[in-house]
C-alpha cells in the first residue's frame, strides 16, 4: 500500500473548534462595523455643522452671479467646457459598488477560470476536470508534478528565487483520485483496526487525510514546498529564509498560500494553518485575493455573490 512520506496528516478543525472561531470572528465584525457607524455618524454632524455655517455666511454675502449681466450664468453653464465636462462625466463607466470592485461579467470570468476551482471538505473537484500533468517536484518528491501551467510557473519562481540565493523545493503536488482514494482507506483502516465502527472510522480519517476528491491535490494546482534547510512539512516551515522569499514573491508566479494563520481564517478553511502549502491561481488572481485579505472560501463566496446580482 502507498505511503506517501512527504503529506504531513494534518488536522481538520472539530466541530466545537469552528463554532468557537466563528463566533470570535461574528463578534469582531460587529465590533467593526459599529465602530465605523460611529465614525460615519461623527462625520455626518462634522459635515452638517460646516455647512450651515457655510449658509449663515453666505446669507450675509451679496451673490456674485447678482452682479452678472444677464445671461452670463446661463452662457457659461451652457460652455462648450461644461458640456464637455458633462458628457464626460455621464459617459465615464460606474465603479462597481462591492467588496471586490469586478463587475458581475468579471466576477463570473473569475469563476469560470479552472485555476479558480475550489476543492475542500465540502466542494469536491468536478468530474469533468481534466488538464495535463508536467514534472517540478524534487529529487525526494513523492508526488512530482503539477497541472502544466502550475508547473511552469513554479519552476520560473524557483529560477528567481535561486537567483536571489534561495532554494525552494516542490515536495508533493498532484495526487490522482485513485492514490488519494487509497491514502484515505489506509487511514480509515487503522482506526477500524482500533475498534471504531466504519462511520466514526471515516470520520476521523477524514479529519487527517482528504477523502478522495476533496483534496486540493487531486486538481494538480497544490504545491507542498520545502527546502534544505527545512525539509518537513510543518509549521516550523515559517521560520526559513524561502517562506519569507515566498511572501514576498509568490503572488507574482500565481501562488497564494492557501491555509493562512489565524483563528478567523482556520474557521473559514477548516485547516489549521500550512505554511507549506501553496496553491496556483494564476498571477491576476492571486494579486486580486491578497489584495482582497480573504482566504479563498470567502473570496469564491463574494464572487459568487456579484454574479448572482445582475
Amino acid at each position: 500500500m502507498p505511503n506517501d512520506p512527504s503529506h504531513r496528516p494534518r488536522r481538520k478543525l472539530t466541530r466545537a473548534e469552528i463554532r468557537r472561531r466563528r463566533r470570535r470572528r461574528a463578534a469582531r465584525r460587529l465590533t467593526v462595523f459599529f465602530c465605523a457607524l460611529a465614525l460615519v455618524a461623527g462625520g455626518v454632524s462634522f459635515a452638517v455643522t460646516r455647512m450651515q455655517a457655510a449658509a449663515s455666511s453666505a446669507s450675509t454675502t451679496t451673490p456674485a452671479s447678482s452682479t452678472l449681466p444677464a445671461g452670463s450664468a446661463a452662457s457659461g453653464s451652457n460652455s462648450p467646457a461644461a458640456s464637455s465636462s458633462s458628457q464626460a462625466a455621464s459617459s465615464a463607466p460606474a465603479v462597481p459598488q462591492n467588496a471586490l470592485g469586478l463587475t458581475a461579467a468579471e466576477a463570473q470570468a473569475m469563476l469560470n477560470d479552472s485555476r479558480m476551482v475550489l476543492v475542500n471538505h465540502d466542494s469536491p473537484m468536478p468530474e469533468d476536470y481534466t488538464f495535463d500533468t508536467k514534472e517540478c517536484g524534487s529529487a525526494t518528491a513523492i508526488n512530482k508534478t503539477l497541472q502544466t501551467e502550475a508547473a511552469d510557473a513554479f519552476l520560473e519562481m524557483q529560477a528567481a528565487a535561486a537567483a536571489d540565493g534561495v532554494t525552494i523545493w516542490m515536495q508533493s503536488g498532484y495526487r490522482s483520485v485513485s492514490y488519494q482514494t487509497t491514502l484515505y482507506n489506509n487511514k480509515t483502516q487503522q482506526y477500524l483496526n482500533q475498534g471504531y465502527d466504519e462511520a466514526t472510522a471515516r470520520e476521523l480519517a477524514a479529519g487527517i487525510v482528504n477523502p478522495p476528491g476533496y483534496s486540493e491535490h487531486n486538481c494538480g494546482l497544490a504545491a507542498d514546498l520545502n527546502c534544505p534547510d527545512f525539509t518537513d512539512l510543518d509549521t516550523g516551515f515559517e521560520n526559513t529564509t524561502a517562506f519569507a522569499w515566498l511572501c514576498e514573491h509568490a503572488e507574482q508566479y500565481g501562488f497564494i498560500l492557501r491555509y493562512p494563520k489565524g483563528e478567523e481564517a482556520e474557521a473559514v478553511t477548516e485547516i489549521t494553518y500550512e505554511p507549506w502549502h501553496w496553491r496556483y491561481v494564476g498571477p491576476e488572481n492571486a494579486a486580486r485575493i491578497n489584495e482582497s485579505g480573504l482566504v479563498f472560501e470567502e473570496y469564491i463566496a463574494e464572487l459568487q455573490k456579484i454574479a448572482a446580482a445582475v
